[in-house]
């Protein structure tokens, strides 16, 4: 019985498609007389892009009325090009090319011959157009920005080009799409649905109405409003603070996973791609192959982690029952291993137990440390790939696949990447072979969004959500599980405890001391990476990253955050200024260290970005 009802269900659905593919090829004729051009004109309603709104409501992009001068080749008769050229402020030339490519992709269809006039521009073409057939102007709305910053997380929008076209139908050559951040990632969102409308056209090409009354009409449906994570001032606020620096900011609410600030520097104003210098203006961004400004640092940029890294090695030690709290370990300005090779450290009292070791970050403290992680087990192979997958645990070695349209996975080494490296099982290696690895200089490499969840990883004890920008679609929280499900550690909860007590000593009585903020507890960790680069195929050696992890406050965590400053020295020199400054402006709102403000304010590293490029000698500050 199941058999012949199913066979019933097969053949009466074949039945409707034939029935009614046949109504639509043989019967009906409207659809077959709406894809003749020269009896129907294709007119698109292109409708608003949604608003961009911060976390507080603060509206961020909105949109400002376009003109675009279309034209259909085929239906282009003779005019008068000198005075259309001379309206528009393009020569003769480029009108030409223009209308050429526009064959070239299609004699029937629209294409843009001059994009988004000016309000004046548009008026006084209107009236002429009567004089220019073929030519109509298609309205349409551009992006409004009402910031100066964030472009690397708002995006842009730029006009499709034929791999899109080909790729997806909706587009058509002169439409607009979102790139990069926001734009890019939430443009199905964002852009709404194009109406359109058709019109009817007599035997002498002229338009005599709407086909058919308009039954095939539709409306343009507005896009959706959009809020984001980010804090407008916050950003601002970052922005502010990596002026004549490099690097890039990470803030997280740790309780959601939600990004409150994503600085990159340098960065440009998104509103210099609006408009008709848009093109001029992104090649100029895209060949300036110095500074990068298109380049987003926060997601895309691979440091060394330096210091903060210890925090991770001090959770895989104690999970992994290699030492306890309170081991200690004696140093003498460093560690010394193998042939008489010294990791060098700064001077502070001696021997050290975890916490004062995270206070003071000392190096032969945590050099002992990995070294036990790695040798409790037969081989340092299975050391190795027990030590990384504890940290791929914490989202690092892979994108953490944020809602952004961009992002690199940094590097977890394993037991096969050091095989590989030592040409093992010819070499022998031993723990001290990746020793670098105890303080973040060895061959890990984290962007700073990962370094921020690892902090909001470690503030919460054990567990994140994987960072994300969007909030709301109108209004509406999301619900993706990607963005609401907890991804806990492979870390025990209690093990957290003397590590953040470690960090919190880092401003009580550690290397930030100086950095305390009044009234707010601050957990931290500074780090300095050694800066390596390539000259003339000869590794040289800049001035040192300046990096910072904190959350605040201690007990009751609401922003974590990672900051990376290029050639910034240590890490309370530069990063850690910033990242106090930027904890204070996000939860009281002002700032009382105006001494640290004005400092990073007035503070520039040009000079030290200038230095691979001008022959001067490399400064190297430890």
């Amino acid at each position: 019985m199941r058999r012949v009802l199913l066979f019933i269900i097969i053949i009466t659905t074949g039945i409707i498609f034939l029935a009614r593919l046949f109504y639509l090829q043989v019967i009906d004729e409207s659809f077959v007389r709406l894809s003749e051009d020269n009896a129907i004109k294709v007119v698109y309603d292109y409708p608003q892009r949604g608003y961009i709104f911060d976390r507080n409501g603060e509206l961020l992009v909105s949109n400002q009325p376009s003109y675009d001068v279309m034209a259909i080749p085929r239906n282009v008769k003779v005019f008068d090009t000198a005075e259309f050229c001379r309206i528009l402020n393009i020569t003769p030339e480029e009108l030409a090319s223009k209308l050429d490519k526009a064959k070239i992709y299609s004699p029937r269809l629209p294409s843009i011959i001059v994009p988004q006039l000016t309000k004046s521009e548009y008026a006084y073409l209107q009236e002429k157009m009567r004089n220019y057939e073929g030519f109509y102007i298609q309205k349409r709305s551009l992006r409004d920005y009402q910031t100066h910053n964030g472009s690397n997380v708002l995006g842009y929008i730029a006009e499709v080009n034929k791999k899109i076209i080909e790729e997806n139908p909706y587009y058509i050559s002169g439409d607009l799409i979102g790139k990069q951040g926001i734009e890019g990632y939430y443009e199905e969102l964002l852009r709404g649905v194009k109406g359109v409308k058709y019109i009817q056209k007599d035997r002498f090409n002229r338009d005599i109405g709407a086909f058919k009354d308009g039954i095939y009409d539709t409306l343009p449906k507005k896009g959706k409003d959009v809020t984001v994570t980010i804090d407008g001032v916050l950003q601002a606020y970052g922005e502010k603070l990596m002026e004549n620096k490099w690097g890039g900011i990470v803030a997280l609410e740790p309780a959601t996973g939600e990004i409150l600030a994503l600085v990159t520097a340098p960065s440009y104003d998104p509103a210099l791609l609006v408009g008709r210098q848009r093109s001029r203006n992104f090649t100029e961004l895209y060949y300036d192959t110095i500074a990068r400004p298109l380049y987003d640092r926060g997601l895309q940029a691979e440091y060394p982690p330096g210091s903060p890294f210890k925090t991770i090695n001090a959770l895989i030690a104690l999970q992994e029952g290699a030492v306890t709290t309170q081991d200690r370990f004696s140093c003498n300005m460093g560690y010394v291993f193998g042939r008489g090779r010294k990791m060098g450290c700064h001077a502070h009292a001696s021997p050290l137990n975890m916490v004062p070791g995270i206070a003071q970050s000392c190096n032969a403290y945590f050099a002992n440390v990995y070294r036990r992680i790695i040798e409790k087990f037969p081989t340092p192979q299975e050391g190795v790939d027990t030590w990384a997958n504890h940290l791929k645990s914490f989202g690092l070695g892979n994108y953490l696949g944020s809602d952004l349209s961009t992002g690199r996975p940094g590097k977890i080494p394993t037991a096969d990447y050091y095989n590989r490296i030592y040409d093992y099982p010819t070499y022998k290696w031993y723990s001290t072979a990746t020793i670098s690895n105890a303080i973040g200089q060895g061959e890990v490499l984290m962007t700073p969004i990962q370094l921020a969840n690892m902090t909001a990883a470690i503030s919460n004890k054990g567990w994140f959500y994987t960072p994300h920008i969007l909030k709301e679609i109108d209004g509406n929280p999301i619900k993706d599980k990607e963005f609401t499900e907890k991804k806990h550690t492979t870390i025990d909860p209690k093990h957290f405890i003397p590590v953040v007590e470690g960090m919190h000593q880092v401003y009580q009585s550690g290397t930030a001391s100086s950095l305390r903020i009044p009234g707010i507890e601050i957990a931290g960790k500074t780090g300095t990476a050694e800066n390596f680069t390539k000259i003339g195929g000869k590794r040289i050696q800049l001035t040192d990253h300046s990096i910072f992890i904190a959350f605040a406050p201690v007990d009751n965590p609401k922003i974590a955050i990672a900051v990376f400053v290029e050639n910034g020295y240590w890490g309370g020199r530069y990063a850690g200024r910033i990242a106090g400054l930027m904890i204070e402006k996000y939860l009281k709102g002002t700032i009382s260290r105006t001494d640290m403000e004005d400092w990073i304010l007035t503070h520039s590293l040009e000079e030290e970005y200038k230095k691979p490029y001008s022959g001067e000698p490399f400064s190297i500050n430890k």
